[in-house]
């Protein structure tokens, strides 16, 4: 007896390693996908620049995780746990380090990434082509060589971006729903959330890592190693400049792939948590012989599945909450996807600083605002009609405050010909004719190309030709233009290369902008929990498996999908000047009207927001006249009706339902 005892604590303490092995190789897979979608979203400008696109194009390329999400969403949620759920997120790692791998092919297909530059990279200054010339003849205008332009092709390579995107959706369906099933499965009930808390961490921690990951990358030019950067005559804030974007892609793929490996070491299964005899042992028998009856039940979905949509489609909470979410969403969505060319745009810092400072100034509030959120939850024992009402007022409070964001503002960067005349004076539309004035109609310059210059009267100009420049002293970045008669100074005009400064009144806006939108995170996120609890209590039990699938599937194929397609090309029509490729195309967009520009990026999902605030009012009116699921009519509270009914399940499947939703908001907002 004593050496059956032995054995059995041997395999006990094997299985209870086991367990922390998995709940180990389940954070490391969180870390990892939280980390290649924050870098992703990151990334978006340099891929944009890249290959020459359109913002709309690089939206779509963006929403295209959400498509490999939903292709699989429906196997995982019916099959995937009858299935060996540890092998089933190992395969799923390497399929999104897959997909990492093969959206950095491009950079290796494509060959050097050559902006287009009136001034010779290489340093050669033996010809002065790119500096007024009257009656000369301009060698930089874009060829009709059909060779040349056969080159273009590589423009394409964007397809491989999204088809890794896609496939990086598809790996990374497994890793939540059955990685936090099989921790519920097997561990103690009162250990269950302890380790999903831990989990959640990595839903934290990889985040913060990706755009730490971003803004290194985009600092880095995207052919160092290849070109000497000491002749490169663009800086990181330069929107023609790209980043090293494919270095990061690989690192999340290489990352992908290593946590998958211990999955594949681990069991089907496991004995619960915490057995030490034969009567915990014949208990768990039990409760495995229950939970296969509850699986029995779950198969029986498909039969039921017409009857629960049909309720819960007559279900006016229900709806009415998918309306608020499909439009709360569109407009979040929006906001964190363009929220760094905004930063761009707006206050001129560079990418890599604007991932840097999305990431200290709002990602800490919002994981604060989560934890706080269910903290109050559990402390003041909130029923579902107090978290409603908390919820959609904390809410309101956070849309009141974004518009205080319409104040933060800078001007447009004063640029001659297209936000500025050339005595100065601001104009409010981009004429092309207004780009030749008197000082330079003679020099034949082109009136296309983008290789801005600084003139030492505080405007930009498109090119040092069209700034009237007949002489230049240095190479490289430290290039000096002399003789410029279209700057009007009292000395000698000269003009260095790259755009104006907006200056510090301008850097005091954008710290008033983070330091609001950090306040308008912790406050959002503070009013989730409460939210989504409105969202597991208003639908039936047997039905809440169907409905919180119908949710995550509407917000992703109504808000996920297309919002940032429309946004994209609604920020494409604030552009001012196009860039130009070899066969004359327009490339990427070199600069925007920032006025309209933050109409639109601020507006939009203001007005968004502002409608889905009836919906919720109607929801707050209907659930003082309704009795919803598991409510006593007399207290108004929520019963835990799992104990009387003896459906343990239930409660279980709730509290892991409300972490899935927190996991997806968060991965949603950053």
């Amino acid at each position: 007896m004593a050496e059956i005892e032995k054995r059995l604590e041997t395999h006990r303490m094997r299985c209870l390693s086991k367990l922390k092995m998995f709940l180990l190789a389940i954070t490391c897979a969180f870390v990892s996908k939280t980390l290649s979608g924050s870098y992703m979203n990151s990334m978006l400008t340099q891929i944009e620049r890249q290959f020459n696109i359109p913002t709309s194009l690089v939206g779509f390329i963006n929403g295209s995780f959400e498509i490999g999400n939903l292709l699989l969403i429906i196997f995982v949620s019916y099959f995937g746990t009858k299935l060996h759920r540890p092998i089933l997120i190992g395969v799923g790692c390497v399929v999104m380090g897959l997909g990492c791998f093969l959206q950095s092919l491009p950079h290796f297909l494509m060959g050097r990434y050559e902006y287009e530059s009136t001034v010779s990279v290489s340093g050669n200054l033996s010809s002065n082509s790119f500096l007024c010339m009257e009656n000369g003849t301009q060698t930089f205008r874009p060829t009709e060589d059909p060779s040349e332009c056969v080159k273009e092709v590589k423009s394409l390579m964007w397809i491989y971006v999204l088809v890794g995107n896609i496939i990086r959706g598809i790996g990374e369906t497994p890793i939540m729903p059955l990685g936090i099933s099989y921790i519920e499965d097997f561990a103690k009930s009162e250990n269950s959330p302890l380790y999903i808390g831990f989990v959640e961490t990595g839903a934290i921690i990889g985040p913060l890592i990706g755009l730490l990951l971003a803004s290194f990358c985009a600092n880095v030019y995207v052919d160092t190693g290849s070109v000497n950067t000491d002749d490169l005559t663009i800086t990181p804030t330069d929107t023609r400049w790209v980043g090293a974007w494919w270095f990061g892609f690989l690192i999340c793929a290489g990352v992908n792939v290593l946590t998958a490996i211990p999955f594949f070491f681990l069991p089907k299964t496991l004995p619960k948590e915490g057995l030490k005899n034969n009567a915990d042992i014949i208990k768990n028998d039990k409760e495995e012989k229950q939970r296969e009856a509850v699986k029995k039940e779950k198969d029986g979905i498909t039969k039921d599945f017409l009857p629960f949509m049909k309720s819960l489609l007559c279900n006016p909470i229900y709806m009415l909450f998918i309306l608020i979410s499909i439009v709360q969403f569109n407009a979040f969505v929006n906001m964190f996807t363009f929220m760094p060319k905004y930063l761009e745009q707006q206050y001129g810092k560079s990418a890599s600083e604007a991932i840097f400072l999305i990431g200290i100034y709002n990602l800490p509030p919002i994981c604060i605002g989560y934890i706080a959120g269910g903290l109050i939850m559990k402390k003041f024992k909130i029923t579902v009609k107090q978290a409603a009402h908390i919820g959609c007022w904390l809410s309101l409070i956070e849309y009141l405050l974004h518009f205080l964001c319409f104040l933060m503002i800078c001007d447009n960067t004063s640029v001659a010909g297209i936000t500025t005349t050339y005595k100065g004076i601001q104009q409010d539309l981009y004429v092309e004719n207004t780009i030749l004035a008197d000082c330079n109609k003679d020099c034949n310059c082109p009136i296309k190309m983008w290789d801005p210059v600084c003139g030492n009267n505080g405007v930009s100009y498109m090119s040092a030709c069209l700034a009237g420049c007949e002489t230049s002293v240095g190479t490289g970045i430290n290039m000096v233009f002399q003789n410029c008669s279209c700057i009007q100074t009292s000395g000698n005009s000269s003009a260095v290369l790259g755009l104006c400064d907006k200056g510090y009144d301008c850097s005091m806006m954008l710290q008033y902008f983070l330091i609001l939108s950090a306040i308008g995170s912790f406050i959002y996120s503070l009013s989730a929990i409460p939210g989504y609890m409105v969202l597991l209590r208003c639908i039936k039990p047997e039905e809440k498996s169907l409905g919180v699938g119908l949710h995550t599937f509407c917000t992703r194929v109504f808000a996920g999908i297309p919002a940032p397609i429309y946004f994209g090309a609604l920020v494409d029509s604030t552009c001012l000047h196009w860039g130009m490729l070899k066969c004359g195309e327009s490339g990427a967009c070199r600069i925007y009207d920032s006025t309209n520009f933050r109409y639109i990026y601020l507006g939009l999902p203001a007005a968004l927001r502002g409608t889905s605030y009836i919906p919720a009012f109607l929801i707050l009116i209907m659930l003082k006249k309704r009795l919803l699921p598991g409510e006593n009519a007399s207290s108004g509270t929520v019963l835990i009706e799992a104990k009387v009914t003896g459906k343990e399940n239930d409660c279980k499947d709730m509290h892991q339902n409300s972490k899935v939703l927190n996991d997806g908001e968060l991965k949603t907002k950053l």
